[in-house]
Formats: structure tokens, C-alpha cells, sequence
């Protein structure tokens, strides 16, 4: 009978033990997300500015050793991310697809001209540099006219301010909460055994006897919790750079070293909090009269 009600006792615990480490290892999981959000929230918006293109329409007559020679040029300025030049037998193409009808059948030509789109970095996507930009072309004898949409650039400018901001207070605001939800973990687990906390301190066992074996088992829990949270932030990283490799995740070294930053960071957070939370815990429980631990 003894035997039965002990293995029951170690099913419970065992239970027990592994919901903890699962809470705090989904917790730890989402931490990681939140952290990888905000040092990606540049790339992110990197990606989507240089979505953004100038385009320089070329005149009639310029001939193909002239347009790349001025595509060359264009390559080797610091304000180039790429450039792609569009014929303007592709151009009517591409207006017909758009349209659904061959608007030539009516003109009787192609008013269209060759033009090249260039696509800028990062940092030149702001309308007083691509201003500039646009003025410097138009200088050029071979361009007849340079465009840009300026009021998408202008909202695309401040939605990425006013995302970058949001980004910051949700990932803050969640992890206070991320952080809690561990806390409250630790802290049930410590209230189950709280008539134990209470019969070692009423034999004379001090509280440091006490809380230790309570911090141990939940920096345990709090490092198999870390562990599992580790390989889920893993697994998510290698699926996100596989299908979104324009995010840049693991494409230069120092990438991969903010990453292993992040990585340490989510582990080093999981077993401070397990060990404050035991602390704590235990610490309340060793203040309480025994009449407290029924409430």
C-alpha cells in the first residue's frame, strides 16, 4: 500500500516538475522571440526601404553602351543597393499585364522609354537624400526625367519610426509579464511543500539549510527550462533564415554573434529568476506563523 502511495507521490512530483520546466521554457521561448524582434527590427525595416526605387528614364537616343556605362556609375555610388534596367518593349509588357489590354493598339507606338530602376540603401531612403539624389541624375545627358513616389517614402519613413517604437514597449511590456509568469511558477511549486519548509525550520534547521535545496531544484528547473526554450528559438531561427533569408539573420559574423548574445542572455535570465523566485518564496514561507500556511 506504502509502495503504491509512494510511486503515486513520485508521478505527481515528476508532474509536477515537468509542467514548471514546460512554463518556463515557453516563457523563456517567447523572451527569445521578443529579443530577436528588436535586434532585427532594422533589418526588418531595412528590407522594406529598399523595396522602395528611383526611376531614371532614359532618352531615345542613348545607345547601349552608353546606358552600361551609366549603370556602371550608378554601381559604384555608396547611395547604390542595386540596379535593374527595364527596356521599353518590357515596360509596355509590363503595362499591359497590369492593364489587361494592349494600349499600343490604340497609340499605334510605344511611348514608353528605357529606364533604369535603382534601388537604394537603407539609409538614403529618406525624401531630403533622395531629393538630392534625384537632382544629381537629372544633371545627367543621357536621363530625360527622374521619379520617385514621395508620399509613399514619406509615410513609409514614419511607420517605421512609429513600428520601431511600438516593438520597444511591447517587447518590455511582455517580458515583465514573461518574467512574472515564471516567478508565479517557482512559487507554486515552493507552496506545495511549505509544511516541509515549516516542520525543518520548527526541528532547528536554519534557513539557509533550508532555502538551498529549494534554490538548487528550481535553478535546475530553471536551466532544463532554458535548455528546451534554446532549442525551440533554435528550430524557429533556422526556419525563419531558410524561408526569409532577406532578413540577414545569420549572413555576416557579427549577426551570428548577437545571436549567440541572445542565446546567453535567455539562458542567464532563466536561472536568475528561478533562483530569485526560490529565494523568495522559501524566504515567505520560513516568516509565516504555521496557522499562516492554511491560507
Amino acid at each position: 500500500m506504502s509502495s503504491s502511495f509512494e510511486k503515486y507521490q513520485k508521478r505527481r512530483l515528476r508532474s509536477s516538475y515537468f509542467s514548471v520546466v514546460m512554463s518556463i521554457a515557453f516563457v523563456l521561448f517567447l523572451i527569445g522571440l521578443l529579443g530577436l524582434l528588436v535586434l532585427n527590427t532594422k533589418n526588418v525595416s531595412d528590407y522594406f526601404k529598399e523595396q522602395a526605387s528611383i526611376t531614371i528614364f532614359l532618352n531615345d537616343d542613348v545607345e547601349e553602351a552608353n546606358i552600361a556605362a551609366l549603370t556602371k556609375s550608378l554601381n559604384t555610388k555608396e547611395y547604390t543597393k542595386a540596379t535593374k534596367y527595364i527596356s521599353k518593349e518590357e515596360a509596355a509588357e509590363i503595362v499591359k499585364k497590369e492593364n489587361g489590354e494592349d494600349f499600343m493598339e490604340f497609340v499605334g507606338y510605344n511611348p514608353l522609354k528605357n529606364s533604369l530602376e535603382l534601388y537604394l540603401n537603407a539609409d538614403f531612403v529618406a525624401t531630403d537624400k533622395m531629393n538630392e539624389i534625384q537632382q544629381s541624375l537629372e544633371k545627367n545627358s543621357y536621363v530625360f526625367e527622374v521619379s520617385y513616389n514621395k508620399s509613399l517614402i514619406d509615410i513609409l519613413t514614419q511607420n517605421v519610426k512609429r513600428i520601431s517604437l511600438w516593438v520597444l514597449f511591447f517587447s518590455a511590456f511582455f517580458s515583465i509579464i514573461a518574467m512574472l509568469l515564471i516567478n508565479n511558477s517557482i512559487r507554486l511549486s515552493v507552496y506545495a511543500k511549505r509544511f516541509t519548509i515549516k516542520t525543518m525550520q520548527m526541528v532547528g534547521a536554519t534557513k539557509r539549510f533550508i532555502r538551498k535545496p529549494f534554490i538548487m531544484s528550481s535553478v535546475r528547473l530553471g536551466f532544463f527550462g532554458s535548455l528546451v526554450a534554446l532549442l525551440g528559438l533554435a528550430v524557429t531561427i533556422y526556419y525563419l533564415n531558410d524561408y526569409f533569408p532577406e532578413l540577414g539573420l545569420l549572413d555576416t559574423e557579427n549577426d551570428k554573434i548577437i545571436l549567440a548574445i541572445l542565446f546567453g542572455s535567455v539562458f542567464l535570465i532563466g536561472i536568475i529568476i528561478t533562483w530569485l523566485s526560490a529565494f523568495f518564496a522559501t524566504q515567505r514561507f520560513l516568516n509565516l506563523r504555521t496557522d499562516e500556511l492554511y491560507y
